[in-house]
């Protein structure tokens, strides 16, 4: 059975920084790309960044240079370091393995002051 499952999610301040993680069990992690999606209240699920499962990187124009992509495939684990938080990024994020219908049950996050 396969699950993937985030964490790291919480609450922090405009201009403050959090970590997600995205770990799978039940699958060969490192032959899937990863992507992360978030949405915000009210509003559908957006792209946010991905990874290849050599570590290369894309990320939507919302995300690139305040957020960095990582993976640990002996750990099955791919992370989401985020910086530079602004209020927009507030939402639920979801990692998905790519080309699969395998998702995430999301993680919180809330930037407020």
């Amino acid at each position: 059975q396969v699950q993937l499952v985030e964490s790291g999610g919480g609450l922090v301040q405009p201009g403050g920084s959090l970590t997600l993680s995205c770990t799978a069990s039940g699958i060969a992690f490192g032959s899937y790309a990863v992507g992360w999606y978030r949405q915000a209240p009210g509003d559908q699920r957006r792209y946010a960044a991905s990874i290849t499962g050599t570590g290369d990187t894309v990320y939507a124009d919302s995300t690139k240079g305040r957020f960095t992509l990582s993976r640990d495939n002996a750990k099955s684990t791919a992370y989401l370091q985020m910086s530079s938080l602004k209020p927009e990024d507030t939402g639920v994020y979801y990692c998905n393995l790519w080309g699969t219908n395998y998702w995430g049950q999301g993680t919180q996050v809330t930037v407020s002051s």
